[in-house]
């Protein structure tokens, strides 16, 4: 048996996210569909994780098994053929041989999401940005995103009802920066609770617009109390941007 990665990217606004599920269009049927009608088996694939509906990846790997390695002449050529398959908002970069027991979504050792707020309205972005109108401190919104990295029980920012085991995750980076018109929060961790970045944003967009001081979320993250942080932002601004995974996997 041969395990076999691909990293692609997507655009989600399509989709009910990567996973996929029953009367519902996800990025993983799609891939499937096209991936099973090139290589004339049926595929199935194990994504590195999950994305909500509306949220898109700019880096996503996916892992499938082939009981002999692909014959392949020209590793571009067969991407290139792929990818006609594919729909516009789908597309694969590279295929990669890994070990037989490297796995997508386990072996992934950090993962990071940028979250994208324009402070100017603009009809081109809006399937990409969060418009937000208004004054924000955004220093203050800096101050709150370090103090994340001294934490690791994120309760306060995981989905009710989730069937995670632990809602323990490591955050190595959290940090905004500015470009243009664009504010960009980019944070980095080893794992992530479900709608947990988009609660986070929206906990340091409230300390932006100063409804509280850059301290007060820690008694946000100690009270372990989802109805104690902000509301979700809106999905359509969220990419996973990149995932790393150990050297030693691949071949």
């Amino acid at each position: 048996m041969q395990r076999y990665f691909l990293h692609l990217s997507y655009h989600g606004s399509a989709y009910h996210g990567w996973q996929r599920q029953d009367n519902a269009h996800s990025v993983q049927q799609e891939l499937e569909t096209c991936l099973s009608l090139k290589l004339r088996q049926k595929i199935s694939l194990t994504g590195c994780g999950r994305t909500d509906t509306g949220v898109h990846a700019w880096s996503f790997y996916a892992h499938f098994d082939m009981l002999e390695p692909l014959d392949i002449a020209d590793k571009s050529d067969w991407i290139t053929e792929l990818n006609a398959f594919l729909p516009k908002d789908v597309a694969v970069f590279d295929l990669l041989s890994v070990k037989p027991n490297a796995h997508a979504r386990f072996d992934a050792l950090e993962r990071s999401y940028k979250y994208v707020i324009t402070r100017k309205k603009d009809p081109f972005r809006t399937h990409t940005a969060y418009y937000v109108f208004g004054d924000l401190n955004v220093e203050a919104m800096q101050r709150a995103a370090e103090i994340l990295k001294t934490y690791n029980d994120f309760t306060s920012f995981a989905k009710l009802h989730s069937k995670s085991k632990t809602n323990y995750c490591e955050i190595y980076q959290a940090e905004w920066t500015q470009k243009g018109d664009l504010l960009i929060f980019t944070i980095t961790a080893d794992r992530f609770l479900r709608d947990m970045v988009r609660a986070i944003t929206g906990t340091l967009l409230d300390i932006g617009k100063e409804k509280y001081k850059a301290e007060g979320i820690r008694s946000i993250i100690e009270a372990k109390d989802r109805g104690r942080a902000g509301v979700s932002v809106p999905a359509h601004a969220l990419f996973l941007y990149e995932i790393k995974y150990p050297e030693e996997i691949f071949i």
